[in-house]
């Protein structure tokens, strides 16, 4: 029998630049978790909120925020992932950090990287894409942008889960909600999407949506516009029945990675 995976979305309130109080509020949020998960999930930038064009924000692998993940990490017996405004090497990415309890670390740097406010004339754009193999599950990767692009998200690798850390505004939260959806139905997976509350630097309000699609488009679960926590439970077994029941991943046209 295939284990049931039980992940926990943290939809929070970020504060702009603010790493200390952002990870403070975080750390609250998640102790107040009263049951073990297997995954718990952040939105993107979750450390300073969608600021882009400020370097002194970068972390590396031995800064801080990978400290507290993997102290969270080991004191939840969880795997906890989210993505930080991240240097190596000289260069910036919007990176998606996850975290195992052990301290083992998996990372994916965002591909798409948002021009309309000047994401990409800072960061490097990431060039592959990433699966993670945790606890009998396949799971994958992707940051904000990502999301509105499907042939980069096309479940190549028959990946069970795809995770979304997003920003997303308000005033295109339909396209959140009808985007991940979509991502579900065409790639035969489970889709998560975690994203912010609150208000950032610039007037942009953002009202959550958190969201959890099953495999064949329907919504499991969604956090509407709470700061707050949601958990869910995932059934490999559901999974794999439908896909073979309905195996249209078998028909997929197949697409060059970008070098």
């Amino acid at each position: 029998m295939n284990k049931d995976i039980e992940i926990a979305l943290l939809q929070p309130d970020l504060i702009w630049k603010a790493k200390e109080k952002n990870l403070d509020n975080i750390g609250k949020q998640i102790a107040s978790i009263d049951k073990p998960v297997d995954i718990i999930v952040l939105p993107e930038m979750f450390t300073t909120a969608f600021c882009v064009d400020d370097s002194n924000l970068a972390e590396g692998m031995e800064g801080e925020t990978v400290q507290w993940m993997k102290g969270m990490a080991r004191r939840r017996n969880a795997a906890i992932c989210g993505s930080i405004l991240f240097e190596e090497e000289g260069r910036l990415f919007n990176r998606f950090l996850w975290v195992e309890a052990d301290g083992r670390l998996t990372s994916y740097d965002k591909h798409h990287l948002f021009s309309l406010a000047g994401e990409n004339n800072l960061l490097s754009k990431g060039m592959h894409k990433t699966v993670i193999h945790y606890k009998g599950w396949k799971i994958q990767p992707f940051v904000c942008y990502d999301l509105r692009f499907p042939a980069w998200c096309q479940n190549d690798d028959n990946a069970d889960i795809q995770l979304y850390a997003a920003n997303w505004p308000k005033k295109r939260i339909h396209h959140w909600r009808h985007l991940l959806q979509a991502r579900a139905i065409e790639n035969q997976c489970y889709v998560v999407g975690v994203n912010r509350t609150g208000t950032d630097y610039f007037g942009n309000e953002h009202d959550g949506c958190s969201s959890v699609f099953d495999y064949a488009g329907s919504r499991i679960n969604c956090l509407e516009d709470r700061n707050g926590i949601e958990i869910v439970k995932l059934s490999k077994q559901d999974l794999e029945k439908q896909r073979e029941r309905y195996p249209f991943w078998k028909d997929r046209d197949t697409f060059m990675s970008p070098l």
